[in-house]
């Protein structure tokens, strides 16, 4: 019974999921034509070019007829074909542009999240362990002071020591450019390019998860099962790991579920002070060049990632909470 009623709660959210995602491609579609300017004619800034060479390029990028028959195009486009149409300032396909970059952005962004939540689950579940001790309110202050700051700023003060008046990582990129390093070589100086922007990240993203784990830490040590574990004599550590631990993690695999869609986007200042060439470094040249498919395009990956992220993290709580298998859809 409660495997049907999971069942029941799994599809549920699988079509509230495609649902949403369905609308986004709506939304998608109709907020990049409410930007002002005739993308077109930003292609060609010089008045000589011709009115028939300006016809070719709005049929070629999907711009002519009207509004419904281009969205109708644009669905057609994406759900038949997976084309999310062609880049105006590289003349390539759309798919093909941010496919080149994420490779990078989830390098950086699976090891920062990799290592912060390791270290802020484990720093804030000695926190909140330790509730109202000396080490609790350093802790709970320096995960504020670090979260209050952002990525930009810490990435520039990194850069600045590191590597300005210090001299001992890289300015920026993923490696180093003419260098012609091969193998291991070359992995070891693209890990050397990219401490410096993990570090910048891990600072920013190690405070929430230190301040999550705490606080729910907390609720946890709160509850009756603790307090029967320890009247049967269970040592403290055994409580911790097995009771306290395996509960409190929960809030933690909600936020790092979300953290890994958000943080493709969020990378964006990091990628950016850092020389990163990953989707947040495409973003920001995309905006600058006025590029609007591509922008639609990671719009939309960047929106679909969310809705994933959520879907997937609201199943596999299945597997951690039987709560939620007991209760089904509840």
């Amino acid at each position: 019974m409660a495997s049907k009623g999971f069942a029941v709660f799994a599809i549920r959210k699988v079509l509230g999921a495609i649902f949403t995602i369905f609308i986004i491609v709506c939304f998608n579609f109709v907020l990049f034509r409410m930007v002002p300017g005739d993308p077109v004619r930003l292609m060609f800034r010089d008045p000589r070019v011709s009115a028939q060479r300006i016809q070719e390029m709005y049929e070629r990028f999907g711009l002519t007829g009207s509004t419904w028959d281009q969205f109708v195009a644009y669905l057609r486009q994406l759900f038949l074909y997976g084309d999310l149409g062609e880049s105006f300032a590289r003349r390539a396909p759309v798919f093909e542009v941010i496919g080149d970059r994420v490779p990078q952005t989830l390098m950086l962004v699976l090891t920062a999240l990799v290592v912060a939540t390791l270290l802020g689950t484990l720093l804030g579940a000695i926190a909140g362990w330790k509730t109202g001790t000396k080490f609790d309110s350093i802790i709970i202050s320096l995960s504020l002071g670090l979260y209050s700051i952002p990525i930009f700023v810490m990435g520039l003060i990194i850069l600045l020591i590191f590597s300005f008046y210090l001299g001992i990582f890289p300015l920026g990129g993923m490696a180093t450019i003419g260098a012609g390093l091969t193998g291991w070589a070359y992995w070891k100086d693209v890990l050397w390019h990219m401490f410096l922007p993990v570090c910048s990240i891990v600072v920013w993203y190690i405070g929430e998860y230190i301040i999550v784990t705490r606080n729910s830490m907390q609720d946890v040590l709160d509850q009756d099962y603790i307090l029967a574990a320890r009247a049967k004599g269970i040592k403290e550590a055994a409580i911790l790991r097995r009771h306290a631990l395996r509960n409190a993690i929960l809030p933690v695999v909600t936020i790092t579920g979300v953290n890994i869609a958000f943080a493709v986007a969020g990378v964006i200042e990091a990628e950016t002070v850092f020389g990163w060439p990953g989707i947040g470094r495409l973003v920001y040249s995309s905006v600058m060049a006025r590029d609007y498919p591509v922008l639609q395009g990671l719009f939309l990956v960047f929106a679909v990632a969310v809705v994933m992220a959520n879907l997937f993290v609201d199943l596999i709580y299945g597997n951690i909470d039987p709560r939620i298998k007991v209760g089904g859809g509840q």
